[in-house]
C-alpha cells in the first residue's frame, strides 16, 4: 500500500473534515437558499454564460468581444476557488501570461515569451493607478496594496497598450478592479494558514452612509523560504482605505490611500545578486469620474533598505558596494502623476477620445550618482468608428515625451468584424515603448572582482533609446450552444528591439541598447457551463523565439503552455475546484560570471534549461451559513482547504531560482 507524504495527508484530512461538516444542517439558512433550490428547476438549456464587460482597452465599458485588444478576465470567484495567495498564481490560468517563481517572495509576471528575471515590462493598475515602480522599473507582486477578498475582477490585456496608456505598457497590462463600499457592505474576515509557515489574514469593513461609501481594510501575509524552511521569506502588513462620493446619480468623486510595509522580502533575484529587500510602499489617489470623462491624480512613494548580496556561488569573487563601499543599498522614489480623458459620441456609428496625463519621478540614494527627476509628458487621440453594424474600426495615437529620450509616437490600429451575432474576428497593429529608468540613467557604485587590483565602476547613461515593441495579431472569438461554451483563438507576431542591458568594456560597465527578437506564436481556448453547478476552461499557448540578443539580454520562454480547470458548486454548500497547469522546458540566458569562476569556486554553473513540470492545484469548501443581513447583502461563513502543487512536481522555473514544492492551507472567510 502506497504511504501519503505529508501534504497529502493534510489535503485529505482537511477534505474528509469539509465532507463530514457538510452533512450538519446548516446554521441560519433562510429564504435565500430556497431561492437557491427553485433555481434548480431552471433546464439546463435556458442557462446562459454571460459575457464580460472590460475597460482596460478602450477605457471605458465594453463587452470583452468588441474589445480592440487581447483580453482575458479573472472573477472574484476565480480568485476565491484557486485557493491562491498571490495574484502570479492566479495568473497561470491566462493563455500566453508568462509566470516565473524565482523564491518565495519573488515572482516575475510576463507575455509571449518575453519574460525575464526582474522583468519590467508589465504595467499593472490598481483602480487605474499604476503600481509599477517607474524609477526601478519594477512591480512587488506580493506586496499588491489591497487584500484578495477586496478584488472584483481582473482584466489582462496581452499586446502593446501605449496608445492609450503610455509608457511601460510594453507587453500589455494587468488592471485590478476592486469592489465598491456597496459591494463589499458589511464586514469581511479571512484567514488563511498552513506549511511553509505561511499565513494570510484580511480584515475589511465597508459601508454607505447617504451619498457616502466607505472601504476599510487591513492585511497581513507572510511565509518561509522555499529552499531553507526554517528562514523567513517574507512578511507585509498592509492598511487601505477607500472613499467614494456620489454627486449625482452618474458622477462620484473618489479617494483611496494606503501603505504596504514589508520588512522582509526573499528577493529580487537578478543575473548575478539575490537582494534582501524591505520596501515600504505608500499612495494617495484622488478622482472625479462622470460618463465619458475622468480625471485621475496619484500619489506613489517607494523607499526600500536592501542587502545588496552576490549570489552564493558568486560571493567570493564579486561584491558590488556603493561609493562609500557600502552593501547595503537604500533608495527613495516618489511618482506624481495627473490625467484626464474626455470622451464624444457622433450618434452611434463613432466615438473620439482623446486625453493627456503629465508625470513627474524623483530617486534619491546611496546607489546613484545624484538626486534626479524625469518629467513626462504624452497626449493621445482615440477614433472608434463603425460604417456598417458588423464591423468597427479602432485607430489611436500617443506622443509621449520624456527629459533622456527622443519623443515617441504609439499608433494603434484594429479592424473588428462580426459577420453574425457572437463570433468576432479581430487584427490588431500596435507599437509601446519602456524609456530608461532614473536607475538606468544615474547608477553609480563600484564593482570589486577577485583578481583585479582596481576595483570597477557601474555607471548609468543618459544616451539611451527607449526599448521598442511592434505586434501583429488577429483574433477570433465566438459563443457556440446557447452560450454554454466560448472558443478563443489568437495569432501574434511581436518584433522586439533596442532592450537595455548593462555591458562591460575594461573596468567600466554601463547600460547599452542591442538587439532585437522576433517571438510568434498563438494561443486557443475554450470555456464553458457544462451543468448550472459545473463551469470549465482549458486553452493552449505555443511560441517561437527568433533573435540577435545575447548575454542575459536573450529572450527565454516555454515554447508551449497547458491550462485546464473545473469547478463545482452546489447548493448543498460544497464547492470545489480542480486547476492543472503544464509549463514545457525552456532554456533562460545565465551571466557569464558563473562560468568563469566555476572552476576556481569549485561549483558547477547552473544549467540554462529548466525541464517541464506540472501544477495540480485543488481546493475543496463549505460554505456553512448564509443568512440574509437587514441591509440586504448576504452574510455567509466558509471553511476551505486548498492545496498549491499537490502532485509535489518539484521543480525550477528559473536557473536561479528556488526548487518549488508543494503547499497545503486551511481558510476561514467570514462575511457579517
Amino acid at each position: 500500500m502506497t504511504r501519503l507524504t505529508g501534504p497529502q495527508k493534510s489535503l485529505w484530512l482537511g477534505m474528509l473534515i469539509i465532507v463530514c461538516v457538510a452533512q450538519t444542517p446548516a446554521i441560519g439558512s433562510t429564504e435565500e437558499l430556497s431561492t437557491q433550490s427553485d433555481q434548480a428547476l431552471i433546464p439546463e438549456l435556458e442557462l446562459i454564460k454571460e459575457e464580460e464587460t472590460v475597460s482596460i482597452a478602450s477605457r471605458y465599458e465594453q463587452p470583452i468581444s468588441q474589445a480592440p485588444a487581447n483580453v482575458y478576465v479573472i472573477t472574484d470567484e476565480d480568485i476565491r476557488h484557486s485557493g491562491a495567495t498571490d495574484l502570479p498564481t492566479v495568473l497561470r490560468r491566462v493563455p500566453g501570461l508568462e509566470v516565473m517563481q524565482m523564491s518565495g517572495a519573488d515572482f516575475n509576471v510576463s507575455a509571449r515569451g518575453n519574460n525575464q528575471t526582474t522583468a519590467n515590462k508589465m504595467m499593472v493598475l490598481v483602480d487605474g493607478r499604476s503600481i509599477y515602480v517607474d524609477t526601478q522599473a519594477q512591480l512587488y507582486w506580493k506586496a499588491i496594496p489591497v487584500t484578495l477578498p477586496e478584488i472584483k475582477r481582473i482584466e489582462v490585456l496581452k499586446g502593446p497598450a501605449s496608445a492609450l496608456y503610455g509608457f511601460n505598457a510594453f507587453d500589455g497590462i494587468i488592471n485590478i478592479i476592486t469592489k465598491s463600499p456597496e459591494e463589499m457592505k458589511g464586514t469581511t474576515i479571512q484567514f488563511g494558514g498552513g506549511e511553509l509557515g505561511t499565513i494570510t489574514s484580511a480584515a475589511i469593513h465597508a459601508g454607505v452612509q447617504g451619498n457616502l461609501g466607505y472601504r476599510l481594510s487591513v492585511g497581513r501575509d507572510q511565509n518561509q523560504q522555499w529552499r531553507n524552511r526554517d528562514s523567513l521569506a517574507f512578511r507585509s502588513h498592509k492598511f487601505n482605505v477607500q472613499t467614494e462620493y456620489a454627486l449625482s446619480a452618474e458622477s462620484k468623486l473618489s479617494l483611496s490611500g494606503g501603505l504596504v510595509d514589508v520588512n522582509r522580502l526573499d528577493g529580487p533575484i537578478t543575473s548575478t545578486v539575490v537582494l534582501k529587500d524591505s520596501p515600504t510602499l505608500g499612495y494617495a489617489h484622488l478622482s472625479y469620474e462622470r460618463p465619458n470623462f475622468f480625471v485621475r491624480a496619484f500619489w506613489n512613494s517607494f523607499d526600500t533598505t536592501t542587502d545588496v548580496n552576490q549570489h552564493p556561488f558568486l560571493a567570493p569573487f564579486i561584491q558590488i558596494r556603493d561609493r562609500d563601499g557600502s552593501s547595503t543599498s537604500v533608495m527613495r522614489g516618489d511618482t506624481y502623476n495627473v490625467e484626464t480623458q474626455h470622451a464624444l459620441d457622433f450618434g452611434t456609428m463613432n466615438r473620439l477620445t482623446y486625453g493627456f496625463n503629465y508625470r513627474h519621478n524623483t530617486l534619491s540614494g546611496n546607489f546613484i550618482d545624484r538626486f534626479s527627476m524625469e518629467d513626462r509628458f504624452g497626449v493621445y487621440l482615440q477614433d472608434e468608428w463603425s460604417p456598417i453594424q458588423s464591423v468597427t474600426v479602432v485607430a489611436g495615437a500617443r506622443y509621449d515625451l520624456d527629459n533622456f529620450i527622443h519623443a515617441t509616437i504609439s499608433p494603434r490600429l484594429a479592424l473588428l468584424y462580426t459577420p453574425i451575432p457572437d463570433h468576432t474576428f479581430r487584427m490588431t497593429v500596435s507599437v509601446a515603448y519602456r524609456p530608461p529608468t532614473l536607475f538606468e540613467t544615474h547608477a553609480d557604485n563600484q564593482i570589486f572582482i577577485f583578481g583585479s587590483p582596481n576595483p570597477g565602476v557601474d555607471r548609468g547613461s543618459t544616451s539611451l533609446n527607449p526599448e521598442e515593441i511592434v505586434s501583429y495579431e488577429v483574433g477570433y472569438q465566438g459563443w457556440f450552444f446557447k452560450h454554454l461554451l466560448r472558443t478563443r483563438i489568437n495569432l501574434f507576431l511581436n518584433h522586439i528591439s533596442n532592450l537595455i542591458n548593462f555591458r562591460s568594456a575594461g573596468l567600466v560597465v554601463t547600460p547599452i541598447n542591442s538587439g532585437e527578437a522576433d517571438i510568434y506564436g498563438g494561443e486557443a481556448g475554450i470555456d464553458f457551463l457544462a451543468t448550472r453547478w459545473l463551469t470549465g476552461f482549458a486553452n493552449y499557448s505555443y511560441q517561437e523565439i527568433g533573435q540577435t540578443f545575447t548575454d542575459t539580454t536573450r529572450r527565454g520562454a516555454p515554447r508551449f503552455k497547458i491550462n485546464a480547470g473545473l469547478r463545482g458548486e452546489w447548493d448543498n454548500g460544497l464547492s470545489g475546484e480542480i486547476a492543472f497547469h503544464h509549463v514545457g522546458a525552456a532554456t533562460y540566458p545565465v551571466n557569464a560570471a558563473f562560468t568563469q569562476f566555476a572552476v576556481l569556486g569549485g561549483f558547477i554553473s547552473p544549467n540554462e534549461r529548466v525541464g517541464s513540470y506540472n501544477l495540480l492545484n485543488l481546493r475543496g469548501a463549505y460554505k456553512f451559513w448564509q443568512q440574509k443581513a437587514e441591509a440586504g447583502y448576504m452574510r455567509d461563513a466558509e471553511v476551505a482547504i486548498s492545496a498549491f502543487n499537490a502532485l509535489n512536481d518539484k521543480h525550477k522555473e528559473n536557473p536561479l531560482g528556488d526548487t518549488i514544492g508543494s503547499l497545503v492551507l486551511g481558510w476561514l472567510t467570514v462575511r457579517y
